[in-house]
């Protein structure tokens, strides 16, 4: 990618400042190497619940959102949607705090004329959730998969600089996780389709995908913990997943889609 290279909008989702697994430094680079007309801050951007556990800052942190802000100031408009781990910002939707508006859904209209619905995606979460104990257990084995990763790409810093998600890799591989990410999908299609809208851009569950659901289009733009990934709109309104694998290294994701089966 070349420096510099503007979009009409750009998504980000789940980046959890205030977490130790958050690619802050890999954010930074992002933004500072494009420029776009919009920017949608798809919820979980700030960690507030881990932060009450244990208070973690450090100064990239802190960049990115001065970088955030100062894209605010300038010709970028920013559109902020609360999710659940930044929920104390939800009962602010509808405001401005500055340049950035809070809003907790907000439809797209992109430069092909496709309406989409962008919300952080815990709206869905009643659609998906199990009992209580399989919650526990994927907690725990989301912490366990997050441990591997971030020692495996230390590693991984060592020997190339590059960066891998090992967690995602294993994570498409557990069974019963693909069952909850299709359930969320069709969750978040049917929220869409009953609005009458062409799509859905969303995060939360850590998973970039392209896919078309009951009909819709469905755009998870990802996370930076686990995949570093955004969604970018181009300026004819056709969308990519942007995978960023290093300090100025881009590669964009490509996802066949699949006609999923209707729900019974």
């Amino acid at each position: 990618m070349q420096k510099q290279q503007h979009f009409s909008s750009v998504f980000i989702s789940d980046i959890h400042l205030g977490n130790q697994d958050c690619k802050a430094e890999f954010l930074l680079d992002f933004l500072n190497n494009i420029s776009c007309d919009k920017l949608f801050l798809v919820g979980d951007i700030v960690d507030l619940w881990q932060m009450t556990k244990q208070f973690r800052w450090p100064a990239a942190h802190n960049d990115v959102l001065h970088k955030i802000m100062a894209l605010s100031h300038g010709n970028t408009q920013v559109i902020y949607l609360p999710g659940n781990h930044d929920e104390p910002l939800q009962k602010y939707q509808g405001l401005q705090f500055g340049d950035v508006k809070i809003c907790r859904e907000y439809i797209h209209t992109a430069n092909d004329n496709k309406k989409y619905l962008v919300f952080h995606g815990d709206q869905c979460d009643g659609d998906v959730t199990l009992g209580k104990f399989q919650a526990w257990i994927g907690d725990k084995g989301y912490d366990l998969l997050l441990f591997l990763n971030r020692h495996y790409n230390r590693y991984k810093a060592w020997r190339d600089g590059s960066y891998w998600s090992l967690a995602g890799y294993i994570k498409s591989r557990i069974k019963g996780a693909n069952k909850a990410i299709y359930r969320y999908k069709l969750a978040a299609c049917k929220r869409a389709k009953a609005k009458g809208l062409d799509g859905v851009i969303c995060g939360h569950i850590h998973h970039p995908e392209q896919d078309e659901v009951l009909g819709v289009s469905y755009i998870n733009d990802g996370d930076w913990v686990e995949n570093c990934s955004a969604l970018v709109e181009n300026m004819d309104g056709s969308m990519e997943i942007l995978h960023w694998t290093g300090l100025n290294q881009a590669q964009t994701l490509k996802f066949p889609i699949k006609k999923a089966k209707k729900a019974a």
